[in-house]
């Protein structure tokens, strides 16, 4: 019997979330078409927009407080908010979209979620 992995954990690691042992991506965000470890089919995998609404929604939360700090202390004009905040925020959501990407694929290979579909519609034109 196969041992259960944790979705999150697997997730977080970029790892298969059948085996927990081969890794998810073939390259920065391109998925891999089968697991190097055990050979599970990746081929279905879709997270679509979720991975990147959630790390936009987190970076949001994370860094208003500091924004809002640097500008209560300080005032600074405009340009030095983009100049600062911007750099930091493109590589804060690009170490984060990896791993949330993994992850997304982890629940939904645990959940077996599919592609919702109507009944009877499988290409009968109805």
């Amino acid at each position: 019997m196969a041992r259960e992995v944790s979705p999150i954990s697997v997730g977080l690691r970029c790892r298969c979330p059948a085996c927990g042992e081969g890794p998810v991506f073939r390259s920065w965000l391109g998925l891999a078409p089968q697991c190097s470890a055990c050979g599970a089919d990746f081929s279905k995998a879709d997270s679509g927009d979720g991975p990147a609404f959630f790390v936009m929604f987190l970076l949001g939360i994370i860094m208003m407080p500091p924004v809002l700090l640097v500008q209560a202390l300080f005032s600074p004009p405009f340009w030095v908010h983009s100049f600062l905040w911007t750099p930091v925020i493109i590589v804060l959501a690009m170490l984060l979209l990896r791993p949330f990407k993994a992850l997304m694929f982890a629940l939904q290979w645990k959940n077996r979620a599919e592609e919702a579909t109507w009944a009877g519609s499988e290409g009968d034109g109805k």
